[in-house]
């Protein structure tokens, strides 16, 4: 099926074939990354879309001597194809296979780890400035896309690369922009003109012939030189990178080998700090892909012969779509609520918010930073906006957190989608610290639902809060499908006994509740008498309900979170007990340790981690004094 694709080792590989051959293979790949994404799962539009690009970048530049860095990394499949990662390619996202992201304990040809945007130009301004240090001479690239590039963080680096004359090329990956053929000509044009070293000299002597010119020469100069920028900006398109300190190159096709070639040849000859604009269309290949690229940006495994279509996110029986419908009924009656994005409507629910209430909506880019403290402004004159982000991507405003809006006590909700283990994407976007990197915050309340209906009661009870709190919920389906009932005002701060028990006493809280009240049921009719409750609120945690349970528990506290196991629910529960003395009760903590989560389905990771229904029973035996715990589990023929 495949002619060239089995031949590529690695990227010398690429030298030894035309662009005609390239080409080829470049539809290869695209037909290969069809048949495995749609097995595995994962990010199959941006992939699609940089095919011509990876090739190209490997077969003028020589990894892993020349460091190329992927930011974000969700469009890294085609280099790994390229650096000898084919064979194992049937294992991407799988639990002990291929990561979905750049990993460099994976690699060599994987030089910096990435997985969140906006971080390629700082890494690659840092081994760049060490390569001059060390007196080497390689390449270092940073691939970044148009809206990573949007980040502070990297204008930010932009800046000082600028500033600092390094040798080193970004190339900007510009999927959404679109250029004319009359626009895109003269670019082109001006582009080889630019970088072209005869003309660089021919305009350097013509200089210093008028200066030579009495009286009036360096006043023609500077004339000359006022004329040619006020051009510059009117017509070349990159002229916010030329005024920062890069030499600009392009627009250039990003699906034609043979000019992304030669104007990566041209950069790699260039000195100092170059840009590189490349137009690529996002699912280039794949009609369905291309029609729907924030769809297929990332797949769960289908079927390509029949390949799904959008569906709005606020009809799932998820906590997303939960969260979605939640927030648009309660904005209908409060048009003091506002909705917040980082670049990730779709993603969070808020798409079905935005098409509600378009005036009240505002994606503000890949700037999680800026989101937190917009929010706080909105706050600050009235109104209610509630940030919709994932767990893992609200750690990048941590600092905004507490000085902006914890400090100043500013009623601005964080709805934290994706918390605790999210499956295939792996170590950079799990969800594994929100509880303790925000417990610890003065003024911060966090809550955790068990399912559907009671994140609908929390938001509702979060919006009616006059200060900073945090909604923590998970990926995927509720476990009890779409709430119907009303929405209620919960006691703040207060938990829920939902099982009592004299033996041993399971403090839980979202996700972990369901699994703990099986693992209860299971040891009451094995004659073992054991509580659970819900504490619903992480902060402030319910003291009364916490003291009252660890009294009453003949064996000690069994706590279960889908969190770090430091500064998460556990370590709240014993910092209660030592601030009330009590120091004479067993407890069990279970939660993620002190490591970082690989990449695998949700269930065999939960395994991995000791937090299955099965590790609970264990628990709560070990607590009992029970010798035979895991024998007895494993009879019931339970996981």
């Amino acid at each position: 099926m495949y002619k060239w694709l089995p031949a590529i080792k690695g990227p010398a590989d690429l030298k030894k074939l035309n662009t005609k051959e390239l080409t080829e293979l470049a539809a290869e790949i695209r037909a290969f990354l069809l048949e495995n994404v749609s097995r595995t799962g994962g990010h199959l539009a941006p992939n699609l879309g940089v095919v011509e690009l990876t090739i190209a970048l490997h077969s003028v530049f020589d990894s892993p001597r020349d460091k190329i860095i992927w930011d974000v990394g969700h469009q890294s499949y085609v280099h790994k194809l390229l650096t000898g990662r084919q064979a194992l390619f049937h294992t991407l996202r799988q639990y002990g296979g291929l990561s979905g992201f750049p990993k460099y304990k994976e690699s060599e040809h994987d030089v910096f780890g990435t997985g969140h945007s906006s971080t390629s130009i700082s890494a690659a301004l840092g081994l760049a400035k060490a390569r001059d240090l060390s007196g080497e001479d390689y390449c270092v690239l940073a691939v970044i896309g148009d809206g990573a590039m949007g980040g502070g963080m990297a204008f930010e680096a932009l800046n000082h690369a600028g500033d600092s004359r390094t040798d080193l090329i970004v190339v900007l990956n510009d999927n959404e922009m679109s250029i004319s053929h009359n626009v895109g000509g003269l670019a082109a044009y001006l582009e080889r003109i630019r970088t072209d070293p005869k003309y660089t000299r021919l305009k350097a002597d013509l200089e210093e012939i008028i200066k030579r010119i009495p009286a009036i020469g360096d006043r023609v100069v500077k004339s000359l030189e006022r004329l040619k920028d006020a051009v510059k900006t009117l017509i070349v398109p990159g002229m916010l990178f030329e005024e920062l300190g890069f030499t600009y190159l392009g627009p250039v096709n990003g699906h034609n080998l043979g000019r992304l070639q030669g104007i990566l040849r041209r950069a790699k000859k260039l000195k100092g700090p170059v840009l590189v604009h490349v137009l690529t269309t996002k699912g280039k290949g794949f009609a369905f892909a291309e029609n729907n690229p924030d769809f297929y940006h990332g797949v769960a495994p289908f079927d390509p012969r029949n390949p799904p279509v959008p569906a709005s996110s606020h009809q799932n029986d998820t906590y997303t779509g939960v969260f979605a419908r939640s927030l648009v009924k309660f904005a209908e009656k409060n048009e003091k609520i506002l909705a917040i994005t980082a670049a990730m409507s779709a993603g969070t629910g808020l798409d079905f918010f935005a098409r509600k209430f378009p005036q009240r909506f505002f994606d503000v880019g890949i700037a999680e930073q800026h989101a937190v403290t917009f929010a706080a402004g909105l706050a600050r004159a009235g109104y209610r906006p509630v940030v919709a982000v994932y767990s893992t991507f609200l750690q990048r405003a941590y600092d905004q957190i507490v000085h902006d809006v914890c400090l100043q006590e500013l009623p601005v909700l964080f709805a934290l989608d994706r918390a605790g283990v999210v499956g295939e994407d792996g170590e950079t976007h799990h969800g594994s610290f929100d509880i303790s990197y925000l417990r610890h915050v003065p003024n911060m309340a966090i809550m955790a639902p068990r399912d559907g209906n009671m994140l609908q009661h929390l938001l509702f009870t979060a919006l009616a809060h006059d200060g900073p709190a945090a909604l923590r919920y998970p990926r995927g389906a509720c476990p009890a499908g779409v709430p119907e009932e009303e929405p209620k005002l919960l006691p703040w701060g207060r938990g829920e006994m939902l099982r009592k028990g004299r033996d041993v006493t399971i403090l839980a809280c979202g996700t972990m509740v369901a699994p703990a009240l099986e693992a209860a049921e299971y040891l009451g009719k094995k004659g073992i008498s054991v509580a659970v409750a819900d504490l619903i609120f992480l902060k402030p945690l319910d003291s009364e309900l916490v003291m009252q349970a660890a009294l009453a528990s003949r064996f000690g506290l069994v706590t279960v979170e889908e969190n770090a196991l430091a500064g998460g629910l556990g370590s709240a529960v014993l910092e209660l007990l030592e601030e009330n003395d009590i120091n004479n009760i067993k407890i069990k903590r279970l939660g993620i340790p002190d490591s970082f989560v690989p990449h695998g389905s949700r269930e065999r990771l939960l395994k991995h981690l000791g937090l299955t229904t099965g590790n609970i029973v264990n628990a709560c035996l070990a607590l009992a004094g029970h010798k035979r715990k895991k024998i007895s589990w494993l009879q019931s023929g339970k996981d």
